[in-house]
């Protein structure tokens, strides 16, 4: 998960109270459709994945497929202030294929329509935490050091059950991640509201478009994690 905290904002010339809001309708739907178009370009791949290598997705493969998309993320978050667009663009969407791939072990885990109900419910929590965290006058920013410590304590968790092969830590740490990586979206929506609002769409990139690839890439994690924790909670297994 990349860090919620940009410093060192460009400054941009003043605009006008309209000028700020339409501007801030179009960042948002950037960051969003970007976001959607990872995410169908994750499930679509999931798919293919899946239908091609069936069960030969368990064992050895299902854990390579799983460390796959790490890559992408240390180096997407490197890069971003030092890569050219065009390179993080591309990265970008290497890494929403790679998401898919490690996404496809799970059609030999889960149902697919418990797959499908499961990313449905995960959509519509993504959405209204999303929309509470655009709207809402609270300021969420206290918000942002407990969840990340939290996030960091799941993650723990989860690696130290691998050993332990608790079903209840795994029930647990389930339900944690799924209100965290929600209360994670709900600020990171603010905050990207809020930066934009005070310093325009630069937010400490070198372009708009490299601003937008960074909430794009934020959110998209969030709904990842929120559809896999849910997905654990309440999908039927094969």
């Amino acid at each position: 998960m990349m860090g919620d905290q940009i410093s060192d904002h460009v400054s941009v010339p003043a605009h006008s109270h309209g000028d700020i809001h339409t501007g801030l309708g179009d960042y948002m739907r950037s960051v969003y459709n970007k976001m959607s178009t990872a995410l169908v370009v994750s499930g679509v791949t999931a798919m293919i994945t899946a239908a091609i290598l069936g069960v030969a997705l368990k064992g050895v493969l299902a854990i390579v497929f799983a460390l796959l998309p790490l890559p992408f993320v240390f180096v997407i978050s490197y890069g971003l202030h030092k890569f050219s667009y065009s390179t993080v663009h591309a990265l970008f969407w290497a890494f929403a294929v790679t998401m898919g791939m490690s996404l496809s072990t799970l059609f030999v885990v889960f149902t697919t329509q418990s797959i499908a109900t499961v990313f449905f419910i995960s959509a519509a929590t993504f959405a209204a935490a999303s929309l509470w965290g655009y709207t809402t006058n609270t300021d969420l920013t206290k918000m942002g050091n407990f969840l990340f410590m939290g996030m960091v304590g799941i993650m723990i968790a989860m690696v130290v059950n691998i050993f332990l092969g608790s079903s209840m830590v795994m029930f647990v740490v389930s339900v944690l991640g799924v209100l965290i990586f929600t209360g994670l979206t709900a600020y990171d929506v603010q905050n990207l509201k809020n930066d934009y609002l005070n310093w325009g769409e630069v937010l400490g990139f070198d372009s708009p478009e490299k601003s937008a690839l960074y909430g794009a890439l934020s959110l998209y994690l969030n709904f990842i994690n929120i559809f896999q924790f849910l997905l654990s909670l309440l999908g039927d297994r094969e």
